[in-house]
C-alpha cells in the first residue's frame, strides 16, 4: 500500500520505519531535513511538501505536535490533495474538539478518517509495540486497523470520532497520578529507612502494585530497566506529559467532570517541567 506519513519526529520516525518493514511504500514528509534523512535511511521516499507526499497515496498517517498544526495540515495539505479513496489516520495527541472537527471536515469531503493516538514511548514506536486508541466509524476503523497493526501490539476501537483522544488523555491523566503516587511512596519508604529494592519486592506483589512501579519504576536499579537507569533520558518526556494533562483538564472542564487529582498532577508537572521538560516523566521523583 502507498502510505503518506506526515511528521517524522521521535515517534513518527520509528512508526514510518515499521510501515516500511511491513512492506508498505511510505511517502514521507517533515519540516526537518535530518528527520527526512533518517526516513530515507529507513527506506521511505521523501518529499518537499505534504501535498506531494499525499499525491497517489492510498492512506495518510500523521504524527504532529498539536491540534492547530493538525487542523492546518489536513485543511491545507491533505483534504482535496490525497486521492478521494484514501483512508486518513491522525495519530497525534490533540484536543477532542479539534479531532472531531478535522474528521468532520474530512468526511464532508468524502474521506474516511480516524483519530488514533498512541500509548507507548519512543522505544515502543521504534519496536512496533504501540497501543492505538481509535475513534471513528466502524468502517473507517476496519480500514485503518491493518495499517495500525504494523506499528503496534494493540489496536482498540474506542467508538465515535474523537473517542481515541478521549481515551488517551484519560489514560495519561491516570498514569500521571499513578507515577506521582509511586514516587511519593518510594521517597517516603526510603526516608523511613526501608530499602528501595525491598519496598519494590513487597509492593510489586501487594495491593500497591501498578504499572508505574512494576514496568516503569522511577528508582534507578530497581525493577526492569527504565529511563531511571539512564539518568531519566529517553522515554516519555515530562513536557509531553504536561501537554496531555493540559488537554485532560480542558476536556474535563468542557464535560463538567471532577478531576481533583488530575488537576493536582498537572500542577506538579507544571512546576517540574519548567526546568526539566526534556527528562522522562518519572524524573518527577527528583522534585520530592
Amino acid at each position: 500500500m502507498k502510505i503518506a506519513f506526515i511528521g517524522l519526529g521521535n515517534m513518527g520516525g520509528g512508526m514510518a520505519a515499521n510501515l516500511v518493514k511491513a512492506g508498505h511504500e511510505v511517502r514521507a514528509f517533515d519540516l526537518s531535513e535530518p528527520a527526512l534523512a533518517a526516513a530515507r535511511e529507513a527506506g521511505c521516499q521523501t518529499f518537499g511538501t505534504a501535498k506531494e507526499a499525499c499525491a497517489t497515496a492510498e492512506a495518510v498517517v500523521s504524527m504532529l505536535p498539536n491540534g492547530q498544526i493538525v487542523r492546518q495540515v489536513y485543511e491545507n495539505e491533505v483534504i482535496g490533495h490525497a486521492p478521494q479513496g484514501a483512508i486518513l489516520l491522525d495519530c497525534s495527541t490533540i484536543d477532542v474538539a479539534t479531532a472531531r472537527a478535522v474528521i468532520a471536515a474530512a468526511e464532508g469531503a468524502g474521506y474516511a478518517m480516524v483519530d488514533a493516538p498512541v500509548s507507548g514511548g519512543i522505544a515502543a514506536a521504534n519496536g512496533g509495540t504501540l497501543t492505538f486508541m481509535v475513534g471513528g466509524t466502524g468502517e473507517a476503523f476496519a480500514r485503518a486497523k491493518p495499517i495500525l497493526d504494523a506499528m503496534g501490539k494493540a489496536v482498540i476501537h474506542a467508538g465515535d470520532a474523537g473517542n481515541g483522544q478521549a481515551a488517551k488523555i484519560c489514560n495519561n491523566m491516570l498514569l500521571a497520578i499513578h507515577m506521582i503516587g509511586t514516587c511519593e511512596a518510594f521517597t517516603m519508604a526510603q526516608k523511613l529507612g526501608l530499602d528501595a529494592q525491598t519496598f519494590y519486592d513487597i509492593s510489586s506483589v501487594s495491593s500497591g502494585q501498578c504499572w508505574s512501579m512494576t514496568s516503569y519504576c522511577p528508582v534507578p536499579g530497581v525493577g526492569p530497566t527504565t529511563p531511571a537507569d539512564n539518568d531519566y533520558q529517553g522515554g516519555f518526556a515530562a513536557g509531553l506529559m504536561l501537554k496531555d494533562l493540559r488537554l485532560a483538564m480542558e476536556a474535563a472542564e468542557g464535560a463538567g467532570a471532577s478531576v481533583e487529582l488530575g488537576a493536582h498532577a498537572k500542577a506538579i508537572y507544571e512546576a517540574f517541567a519548567k526546568d526539566n521538560a526534556g527528562l522522562d516523566f518519572s524524573a518527577v521523583i527528583k522534585s520530592l
